[in-house]
């Protein structure tokens, strides 16, 4: 049993760790209405908390981290908290807190539709952290899983359609492997921040077999010990895969 001065840190198996974890980053603003802050400033200590927690995964080993970021239902706030919200994202795009880390850096989503300001940043620090060894830190922008879907079975078909694919040869490896996230394995564990619990259209094929963790924590006050007691919560639950309990423990 765990004691009041017990960390989780501590109780966590570092032998055993999700090799993929994606956050819903959420209640940023309300984090913020709390305090009588603007929402802006929410915002502000969120992205303070993405260096922090990217700290955390590389420390604890973890080999992605996906962070949902804008969706494409995003676009559809204020224009100018959109503005803002780009401007915070170009602001933190800090090249020495990769290469301090030796992390990588990548994006997924319908990013086209981002200012070019700041897609050319997020592809010039993709480039120089493709050949770094620790955590790759994903951000999700501009990004919703229909989207991705939708755009996968475009690719698909177009290959059906000019004799590339047979229609027959369309397995979940061959989809899987036209998504956004092909480059990486689906994740282990999906934690959501500030109580809400739903996927808000967030890797729904890729979370076929995740593990959930819902907090009621907003994001900018998660830190390592929250981001180690959602481990410590997959830690200790069976993973079954269609499978019965008994038939995992009599492997």
């Amino acid at each position: 049993m765990m004691t009041m001065e017990s960390k989780y840190i501590d109780k966590i198996d570092k032998s055993r760790m999700p090799h993929h974890i994606a956050v819903i980053m959420d209640g940023n603003g309300r984090w913020a209405k709390a305090r009588g802050l603007e929402r802006s400033m929410g915002h502000q200590a969120g992205a303070d908390t993405v260096h922090k927690i990217m700290e955390s995964a590389v420390k604890l080993g973890v080999d992605y981290l996906t962070l949902y970021t804008f969706s494409t239902e995003n676009w559809n706030r204020p224009a100018d908290e959109v503005a803002a919200l780009m401007a915070l994202l170009l602001k933190h795009l800090e090249e020495e807190l990769f290469l301090k880390y030796n992390a990588r850096f990548k994006i997924i989503g319908d990013v086209e539709r981002l200012p070019k300001e700041v897609l050319n940043a997020c592809r010039e620090l993709e480039e120089k952290t493709k050949n770094n060894s620790a955590t790759c830190m994903v951000l999700a922008l501009s990004y919703s899983s229909r989207w991705e879907i939708t755009n996968a079975m475009k690719k698909i078909a177009a290959k059906v359609e000019n004799g590339e694919l047979a229609s027959d040869d369309v397995t979940e490896e061959v989809i899987a492997n036209h998504l956004e996230t092909a480059f990486m394995p689906d994740p282990e564990l999906m934690i959501r921040t500030s109580g809400e619990e739903r996927l808000s259209n967030f890797l729904l094929w890729q979370c076929a077999y995740s593990e959930f963790y819902f907090t009621d924590v907003y994001w900018p006050d998660f830190d390592e010990e929250e981001l180690c007691k959602a481990i410590y919560n997959y830690q200790n639950r069976q993973r079954r895969f269609g499978k019965t309990g008994e038939q995992l423990e009599n492997k």
